[in-house]
């Protein structure tokens, strides 16, 4: 019987040894194991913000380079048809400043006829009026020219009268041609400057989308990789738990029933050694 005791009190306490060195590995295996699902944890969520960050960013920009490249179209949509306007404009202004410059020459050309012809009626007229010897002439003579120089008059006024609509209208439409062309030109000038800050524009963001889509496929990369050591990570600690930390009754309890007993079967020793002297 003493043989016996003694023989689980050695095997308690070997036990006890046993776990001793088990419960040192489990807090080192889980110590290291916290460690590490906190890390790998941290990363991932830091990665997660980062990827979504950039992915905000990179649909920021997608869309604001869509926006650029509709107004970049409208631009060029309106400088195409203010040119079509201006060449027609121009077109038909330099049409009717030669037409009214033609005009012009024509009715020089017919009031100096119609005055060199009426500056000889006249001079005919004066002749003719002159005491004559023939004191029987008749009296329906006296005038003869006098009513055509006044009618001569009127359409010489009338032709100058034309001759200055046809100056104004000269000088309106070239004055109308000059402003409208500088209007067009500051117009394409302003279009042009537009353009090519929109297009510079355009040029940074597609660099920095180009940018962003590298360091998000990196992101991803590392969020898989962080990823993957998170669930090991988890893993492991699933497969510690079922001897390191769900044993159901904590290491502290186990401790003090062994010891219990083994401090019973002593005294039992110590009983059975008394009675037996």
């Amino acid at each position: 019987v003493k043989k016996m005791i003694k023989d689980m009190i050695i095997k308690l306490m070997e036990e006890a040894n046993e776990e001793t060195e088990h419960k040192g590995w489990c807090d080192g295996e889980l110590g290291a194991n916290k460690v590490q699902r906190e890390s790998k944890t941290e990363d991932v969520n830091t990665l997660t913000a980062q990827a979504d960050q950039l992915t905000a960013d990179i649909a920021k920009l997608s869309q604001e380079l869509a926006d650029l490249a509709q107004e970049i179209t409208e631009l060029d949509a309106a400088v195409a048809e203010a040119t079509e306007i201006r060449t027609k404009e121009k077109a038909k202004n330099e049409a009717t400043i030669a037409d009214a410059k033609a005009a012009q020459e024509a009715v020089k050309s017919a009031l100096a006829v119609l005055k060199e012809f009426y500056a000889k009626a006249a001079e005919a007229t004066a002749l003719m009026q002159q005491p004559s010897a023939m004191d029987d002439a008749p009296e329906t003579f006296d005038s003869s020219f006098k009513g055509q120089q006044a009618e001569g008059g009127g359409v010489v006024g009338m032709l100058e009268v034309i001759a200055s609509d046809f100056a104004r209208l000269e000088s309106d439409t070239t004055a109308a041609e000059e402003s409208a062309a500088q209007e067009y030109k500051t117009f394409s000038s302003d279009s042009a400057v537009d353009r090519a800050t929109k297009a510079a524009e355009t040029d940074n963001m597609e660099k920095l989308k180009t940018r962003k889509d590298g360091e998000l496929t990196t992101t991803k990369k590392d969020l898989k990789g962080a990823q993957g050591e998170l669930d090991a990570a988890l893993a492991y600690y699933d497969k510690l738990k079922p001897s390191c930390v769900d044993s159901g009754v904590s290491y502290e309890e186990r401790v003090q029933r062994r010891e219990a007993e083994i401090q019973s079967l002593q005294e039992a020793l110590k009983k059975i050694g008394r009675a037996h002297v």
